[in-house]
C-alpha cells in the first residue's frame, strides 16, 4: 500500500497535489506495473491494471516516459503505450508540474498512457528533460495481429466418391468445400494500438486440388456439391476424371490434398493506409477409384 501523509490540502491546491511525484513511496512499495515516478492517482490505478505483471518494478518506459511497467508476459497487445503532448502554455514558474526544475530546463508534457488497446487510459502532467520519442505503430503489424485473431482453416472437403466409398474410372469427380467464415470466408477481425485500428477481411482466392495421381486442379470457386440428380454430368466449376484406378498406388487409394490460399485485405479505420496479406491452409482425404467390371 502507498503511504499517505497527514497533509491538509486546501480546495485550491487539491488538483495540483495530485500531480506531485511520489517517487520515494512508489519505490518502497511498488504496485501494478511498478512505476517509479507515478503520481498518487496513477499508482492507485496501475495497481489494478490487468496483464501488467506481478508487481516487480520495471525499467524505463519503452515509449520514452520516466516510469516503467511490469512484464505483460510477452503479450504486446496488452502493454502500456504512452503518448505525449507538449503543454501549451507551459506551467508558470514554481508550478509543481516542473518537479523542481525551472522553465527552460526540459519541458512539461501531458502524458496519456493506455492499456488494452487504449480501452483504459491515464493522463497526467510530467516533466521530461528531452522531447519524448513517440512510439510509431506499424499498421502492417496490427493487420497481422488481426489475422492472428481469426480461425482460418483448410477446405472442409466434399468429394465424390466419398471417403470410404468407391468411385469408377472415367466418371465425373466433384470437389467442393463447405462455405463458412473459417473455411472459405469472409472472415473479419480488427486490432488496435496507440489509437490506431486496423480491420482485416480474409477470403479464399483459390483452392488447388492435388488428386493423388500426379495431377492438380485449380478452382477459383468453392465448388458445387454433388447431387444424385446430376447423374454423370461433370461439375460445372470444380471437377476431375481419373484415368487409372487407385489400385495402381502403393496404398490402394488416392490421397487428395486441397490447399486454400487466403487473401486478407486490411485497411486502417477511417481511411488511409491499407494492404494485403496471404495465408495458406490445407486439408486431405483418401478415396478409392476402381475400374469398371464388365460381365460377359
Amino acid at each position: 500500500m502507498l503511504r499517505r501523509h497527514s497533509i491538509a490540502f486546501t480546495a485550491t491546491t487539491v488538483l495540483a497535489a495530485l500531480s506531485v511525484p511520489l517517487n520515494a513511496h512508489a519505490k518502497e512499495d511498488p504496485k501494478g506495473g511498478g512505476s517509479t515516478d507515478c503520481s498518487l492517482f496513477t499508482c492507485q490505478v496501475e495497481a489494478n491494471v490487468p496483464g501488467q505483471g506481478g508487481g516487480q518494478a520495471g525499467g524505463s518506459d519503452t515509449t520514452g516516459g520516466n516510469g516503467g511497467s511490469g512484464s505483460s508476459g510477452g503479450d504486446d497487445s496488452n502493454k502500456k503505450v504512452c503518448k505525449y503532448k507538449l503543454a501549451d502554455p507551459q506551467p508558470p514558474v514554481g508550478s509543481l508540474d516542473w518537479e523542481g526544475h525551472e522553465p527552460g530546463d526540459g519541458a512539461v508534457y501531458e502524458q496519456t498512457c493506455g492499456w488494452d488497446d487504449f480501452t483504459n487510459t491515464i493522463s497526467r502532467m510530467v516533466w521530461l528533460p528531452e522531447p519524448p520519442e513517440q512510439e510509431v505503430i506499424d499498421p502492417a503489424v496490427l493487420a497481422q495481429r488481426a489475422v492472428d485473431k481469426m480461425t482460418l482453416l483448410g477446405p472442409d472437403i466434399g468429394i465424390t466418391p466419398k471417403p470410404g466409398g468407391k468411385g469408377v474410372v472415367g466418371m465425373p469427380v466433384y470437389m467442393w468445400t463447405e462455405k463458412g467464415p473459417e473455411t472459405y470466408g469472409p472472415n473479419t477481425a480488427s486490432a488496435s494500438a496507440g489509437g490506431l485500428t486496423v480491420t482485416a477481411t480474409a477470403k479464399v482466392k483459390k483452392i488447388v486440388w492435388k488428386m493423388g495421381d500426379g495431377q492438380a486442379v485449380t478452382c477459383t470457386t468453392a465448388g458445387t456439391p454433388y447431387k444424385a440428380a446430376y447423374g454423370k454430368q461433370p461439375s460445372p466449376d470444380c471437377g476431375y476424371r481419373y484415368t487409372e484406378p487407385s489400385s495402381t498406388t502403393s496404398t490402394g487409394k488416392y490421397h487428395v490434398t486441397a490447399t486454400s490460399t487466403w487473401v486478407i485485405d486490411w485497411q486502417v479505420t477511417g481511411g488511409g493506409q491499407g494492404g494485403q496479406l496471404t495465408e495458406v491452409r490445407n486439408s486431405a482425404v483418401d478415396i478409392t477409384v476402381a475400374e469398371v467390371q464388365v460381365l460377359n
